[in-house]
Order: structure tokens, then sequence, then C-alpha cells
């Protein structure tokens, strides 16, 4: 039996049907225009999942359920979304309104939570039961798989790892909180440090590559630049503060990184494995969790949203 998987973001849908072994044989994808009202967006959501099932050669009646990933806050035991402010939905039963559309039984998660079962159940982190997703972003998104399962806390409302603090009265984060590891260790902090840095050195190489982002910092430093290099050493041991915290506290069997700044590949992963391997608590008493990229790309999130059918 078929599954669907649905990965609603803040600028596109992305549909997709989902086999038995986790394969995606068929996909719809369509804007997602989130200022529009959240009805006008799941007609859209519902349009997508008949024609991706259409495109596979299957009707409604073929699909055994579907499942998805939503930005924000979700209640999965209500099947709504509380918050997600890059849609402006709050309160949206999203379970009901595309059950109500399709015939279909739907299952909702949060975005990220879904990334993680999908390279679990057909990534990276295929045949491991116990997953830590962190994706590096504007902010860092993450997801925990347990014994094989999303773990999300009390009514699905866990799992915020990037509001951690790390730093008692640190850097304010979007949150209103100071200290996040997010407003450490994202993207968006990155460019911010990489910006005070080239501002305060306007000899240095960074400056010359202004308006900077993430690759342009990693560039400068892989080149040599001494004051990116700083820049990059700094971040990274943010990233690594934050990494320990959560292998401390879950010791999961593997960590994956995603996001735009996981593209640095082995430029990320050494340093931070050599961190973590001298300040996780077990230490060289026990085995460290691996450290690996992230595998699925876009199709993590629809993989991931049709695994919460099964």
């Amino acid at each position: 039996m078929y599954t669907i998987g649905v990965d609603l973001g803040g600028t596109n849908i992305d549909v997709g049907v989902v086999d038995e072994n986790h394969s995606i044989i068929a996909q719809s994808h369509t804007p997602t225009l989130a200022k529009r009202p959240a009805s006008e967006v799941l007609d859209d959501i519902a349009r997508c999942v008949r024609a991706a099932a259409q495109s596979a050669g299957l009707r409604l009646e073929d699909i055994r359920a579907l499942g998805i990933g939503s930005p924000g806050t979700c209640d999965a035991e209500k099947g709504a979304v509380l918050n997600a402010h890059n849609l402006g939905w709050f309160g949206v039963p999203v379970r009901d309104e595309l059950s109500r559309r399709l015939g279909l039984s739907v299952h909702l998660g949060n975005d990220a939570d879904c990334a993680a079962l999908g390279e679990t159940v057909a990534g990276a982190a295929r045949g491991c039961s116990d997953v830590l997703m962190v994706t590096l972003g504007t902010g860092i998104g993450g997801g925990i798989v347990a014994g094989g399962r999303v773990y999300a806390g009390y009514r699905s409302l866990g799992g915020e790892i990037g509001h951690m603090c790390i730093a008692m009265d640190g850097e304010s984060c979007t949150c209103g909180e100071r200290g996040c590891w997010e407003a450490y260790a994202s993207a968006t902090a990155l460019i911010h440090r990489g910006e005070v840095a080239a501002s305060a050195r306007p000899d240095s190489a960074l400056c010359a590559l202004r308006p900077l982002d993430g690759l342009k910092i990693f560039t400068a430093a892989n080149d040599g630049d001494p004051v990116a290099e700083k820049v990059v050493s700094e971040y990274i041991r943010c990233l690594g503060v934050g990494l320990v915290n959560m292998i401390n506290v879950l010791y999961p069997e593997i960590v994956l990184l995603g996001g735009g700044i996981s593209r640095q590949g082995e430029r990320l992963l050494a340093p931070l494995r050599e961190h973590i391997a001298s300040h996780f608590f077990v230490g060289l008493r026990g085995v460290m969790p691996r450290l690996e990229l992230a595998s699925l790309g876009p199709a993590a999130g629809i993989i991931g949203a049709a695994a919460l059918c099964r």
C-alpha cells in the first residue's frame, strides 16, 4: 500500500507518493503563497495530492494515508498547526481539513521531525533507531528519533533545540531570550559574526567579499585569511558546544547535520568530531556517536511525512 508525504514550507508545497520501500515514485509541487488564507493553501495541498496520485497511476482509494510536515509548533494529537509564523497559521486544524477534502487518514508532524524520520528510514541514518538531526539555516532546526519513533515531547511541543541556552545573558535571539544556541551557531549567526569581524578589519580578504554569506566566509577561511579563520573557528566551537549538550542528554547513535552550512562537509565535520570527542560526558569510556551529513536533501521531508503514517 502506498502513502503520500507532504512537505509544507513557507515557499513551496512538495508532495510525493511513497512506496513500501520509502522511495518516492511520483511528485507534485506548487508555490505556497503563504500570505493567503489557510483554506486556500489547504485546497492547493489537496490538488497536489490528487495530481501526485494520478501521476503514479493511482486512485486515492489506493493510498493508505497521508502525512504532512509543517513548520512551526504542531499538536500531532489534535492534528493542528498551533503556531507557524512564516505561514501566518495559528490553530489551523490541518488533519481534519485535509481529511475532509480527500477522504484520507491524515497524520501531522513538525517539518524538522519529519526530515529526521525520513533520514532514519531511508537516508544517512538508515538502520539506526536513535537519531538526532540538526539543520543549520536561518535558525537551527532539530528532529529527534528515539527507539525508531519521532520524539517531540508532551503534546508534540518539544524539540526546539535551537533555543537551548549555551551562554547565560548572551547574544539576543529572535525568540526574545538571550544566549540561545541559534544565536551563535545558525547560518544567520555566522554571517553576523563575519560582518562584525570584516568591519573591524577593512584590510582583510573577508571584508573584500562583503556582503557576506556562509559560503564566502568559509571560502576566505579556506584560502588562509586569518580574520575569516577566526570567525569559522569560533562558529564551529559554538556549534560543538550545542552538539555536546544534545549528545549528553540524548546519547544518540548518530547525529546528522543538514542545511546550507552542512555543505562544507569534512571542513565542518572533522573539527566538530574532535570537539565532541574531547567534551562529551561519556568520553573515552564509551562510543562516540557518529557525526555525518544528512543525505536525502529535500526528499527527507516528504519521505518522513509519509513515514508518519506507518
